[in-house]
């Protein structure tokens, strides 16, 4: 039998709901190897600490002896998920998904047991399937029960185009359930329903259907939903001073959900933690300890050490960084602006980005405030370039 705490923890820890609890508690607890299934779709190559949750949670599976199946969903990418979405997703190429799946494989790796990882790719059965198939399996799900997704619902009632393809998305995620022959399937709360979905197509084809886990979602840096749309995240191949750095940003009233949610600390050292900040210890001194431990994870511990001392030297002495990159630039257009050079040095995404950084403050040219927009880009001035509190370059 299983140690009941870690069996505990797995259903508790970084969770926001189980189905069907009880029947898993006690598949958990009869010895039996347990399939577990984790979908992924490639629409990106950066995996963050949002994605690493429900990762951790498959993990602690793998930790407790059960086969982890991760499925690459190069079928439903060429869809796009329409789960919370209000408008038709563009659809991926088969070049896209490659791409972008190149990377991602080796950041989820950084969390699970590649021993005891099975890997599939979508396309192994549904290269397979032929307009008859798809009917067969389509026969099988009621229109009624698709429509009643709430995403569906809420885009046909306001009027908004909702695309046929779009219907069959949680019906191709279901089916990987039936293909694998899933016995718990893991995803995040605006997965619930394609995973229920996964229970009824089970059920069709008489299979036991699949419990489900659902990983709670992680607060970015700046109080929402963590997401690469917002720029909120901290992604897993951040380099280390970047990362203790954004860390640091968290709101002090998330310090114990991220050490629960992006950490392997125990429970039980967590509560520690708790009660030292109930007792009134410094909320920075404790995210510090958080951060390090975060770093280590994704780089080493003597990195995460480096970067400590590093945010101390910037942020409590105000001094410079010890290494500051060193960019040699070609000549630019005539009429450049600054805007033009934070995009050129990808220290922004955008010339909106730059203006919006500038207005608030957040630009400096050699120390100095850089406070105008649109201003004339003048390079043999130009020597020391500041963005925010941790970027730094520096021109040749």
């Amino acid at each position: 039998m299983k140690n009941l705490n870690s069996i505990d923890e797995l259903l508790t820890r970084s969770v926001a709901e189980v189905i069907d609890r009880k029947h898993l508690e006690s598949q958990l607890n009869s010895g039996n190897k347990l399939r577990v299934k984790l979908g992924i779709d490639p629409t990106g190559a950066r995996l963050h600490l949002g994605h690493a949750v429900v990762l951790r949670i498959l993990r602690r599976f793998q930790d407790l002896g059960h086969n982890a199946v991760l499925i690459i969903g190069d079928t439903t990418a060429l869809i796009g998920d329409p789960s919370g979405k209000n408008e038709t997703r563009p659809a991926l190429t088969p070049k896209d998904i490659e791409k972008n799946f190149e990377t991602y494989e080796k950041q989820a790796l950084k969390i699970l047991d590649k021993k005891k990882l099975e890997i599939r790719w979508q396309s192994e059965w549904f290269k397979k399937f032929n307009l008859i198939d798809v009917i067969r399996e389509a026969s099988k799900i009621s229109a009624g029960w698709i429509t009643s997704h709430e995403t569906f619902r809420n885009r046909l009632k306001a009027g908004q185009p909702l695309a046929l393809h779009e219907l069959l998305y949680p019906l191709v995620q279901a089916y990987d359930s039936v293909a694998v022959k899933a016995d718990v399937e893991l995803g995040g709360l605006d997965q619930k329903f394609n995973l229920l979905t996964g229970r009824e197509l089970m059920r069709a084809h008489d299979l036991q259907p699949q419990d489900i886990v659902l990983a709670d979602y992680l607060i970015g840096t700046d109080g929402q939903k963590m997401g690469k749309s917002l720029n909120n995240f901290v992604a897993l191949e951040e380099e280390p001073f970047e990362m203790f750095g954004k860390l640091m940003s968290v709101n002090d009233d998330l310090i114990l959900t991220y050490f629960e949610f992006a950490t392997t600390i125990s429970m039980d050292e967590i509560q520690k933690i708790e009660k030292e900040l109930k007792d009134g210890a410094n909320p920075r001194d404790i995210k510090k300890r958080l951060a390090e431990e975060i770093v280590a994870l994704y780089h080493s511990k003597n990195q995460a050490s480096k970067a400590a001392s590093e945010w101390e030297k910037v942020f409590s002495n105000k001094e410079k960084p010890s290494n500051i990159q060193e960019m040699k630039l070609p000549s630019m257009p005539p009429k450049s602006t600054y805007e033009d050079l934070l995009v050129l040095l990808k220290l922004v995404s955008s010339k909106s980005e730059a203006k919006r950084l500038i207005e608030q403050g957040g630009v400096k040219i050699n120390d100095v405030l850089l406070t105008e927009i649109n201003k004339p880009l003048k390079l043999s001035e130009t020597n020391l370039i500041q963005v925010g509190k941790r970027k730094f370059v520096k021109v040749k």
